[in-house]
């Protein structure tokens, strides 16, 4: 596996355009802990483990199915892993599924298969290339473990975040200070001093922990993939919607699915990246709520769910859709509609990682499509 190293730092940060994009890929940090690692409703479904395999309280996993396990992160204890994943076993192999927020985070995933299993685990696979599930890379490239990918995730850590190791940390937050000072109310300094904090922790994290790029390149149109991993047969497939690199894994035997940041559970989503696409992710979630009934899944932030956290997720995306559609029809300019977003009372306990990437992206994106059709 090769490492990568910077480029072009100067280039980079006077291309205002540019570092905007790469702002908006701040919004995958949560700030807020979730509460379970599985939602209420499935406590009692017999596929899920009572007790957690292993517990660093930044992250647990627990037992979700045959060979089947979930790393779910708690962001209250530390920022080690951010996000969700966790690893399949057959009888052949097993795959490990994201490389999480720093070096240390996929060692903890490492450690803890290890402890599981003793079947090899020759690759790892990231669900996309946003910072929280990328930026450990670097462990499994120590390690020999071969990285699994987007083909186009090479490409979006070079230009997103490797760009910026060593760079200068003032001019990387200059922009976001700027929108706090210009802040026409206190509703939207609130807002930018919020983005403020997930763009300070991208930056800090992105210049701790070096990366690896994925060496085993998956061409979408080649997708869905079968792959079995010895009595575990798998699917990995590819949807739009969060950052044009998705990926997910799908165990259809047992009803199980990794879905990455396709899903976020009790969260809102980051909506910001320059390749999201709203009415393609509502396509998605369309074709996730058609699956089986007591499908689980596994989501890129958040308690585990069932369906009912793709029904919920939907019900968020209509609300959006409503409220910017009413926004634009009374004229409302996108600038001032980004921050007169209302959470409704149903979605009040949601956690939101960054105003600016998660609610203020989403309907900006709405807000383009009404103008674009």
């Amino acid at each position: 596996m090769n490492p990568i190293a910077p480029f072009s730092r100067r280039q980079f940060l006077s291309d205002a355009s540019r570092l905007s994009a790469l702002y908006a890929l701040a919004g995958s940090l949560p700030f807020s802990a979730f509460a379970s690692s599985v939602t209420p409703s499935l406590l009692d479904d017999p596929r899920i483990s009572r007790t957690p395999v292993a517990d660093a309280g930044f992250a647990s996993v627990r037992k979700i199915g045959d060979g089947l396990y979930a790393t779910i992160s708690d962001t209250s204890k530390g920022i080690v892993t951010i996000c969700n994943g966790g690893f399949l076993v057959g009888k052949d192999a097993g795959l490990l599924l994201e490389a999480y927020g720093s070096v240390p985070g996929a060692a903890f995933q490492m450690d803890t298969y290890r402890k599981a299993t003793k079947v090899p685990a020759p690759n790892a696979l990231l669900t996309h290339y946003h910072f929280d599930h990328s930026t450990g890379s670097a462990f499994y490239g120590a390690n020999g473990i071969q990285l699994w990918g987007h083909a186009a995730v090479p490409k979006r850590i070079m230009e997103s975040y490797v760009v910026l190791q060593g760079a200068d940390r003032a001019a990387f937050l200059a922009p976001a200070l700027k929108r706090i000072k210009d802040a026409k109310n206190e509703i939207a300094r609130q807002h930018a001093q919020g983005d403020l904090g997930a763009i300070s922790n991208l930056f800090d994290l992105v210049n701790k922990n070096p990366y690896t790029l994925p060496d085993h390149p998956l061409d979408p149109a080649k997708l869905p993939m079968n792959l079995d991993l010895g009595a575990c047969p798998i699917v990995i497939e590819h949807f739009p919607g969060h950052s044009g690199t998705d990926l997910i894994v799908r165990v259809p035997d047992q009803k199980v699915v990794y879905a990455g940041d396709l899903v976020f559970s009790h969260a809102y989503p980051a909506c910001f990246d320059e390749k999201c696409t709203m009415s393609g992710w509502r396509k998605t979630l369309q074709t996730f709520a058609s699956w089986d009934k007591d499908t689980l899944f596994v989501p890129g932030h958040g308690p585990v769910c069932g369906q009912e956290g793709i029904r919920d997720l939907r019900d968020l995306f209509d609300d959006l859709y409503l409220q910017a559609e009413k926004m634009h029809q009374a004229g409302v300019p996108l600038p001032d509609a980004t921050d007169q977003y209302v959470i409704p009372e149903k979605f009040k306990t949601y956690a939101v990682f960054a105003w600016g990437f998660c609610i203020a992206g989403a309907i900006s994106k709405i807000y383009a499509e009404m103008v674009t059709g």
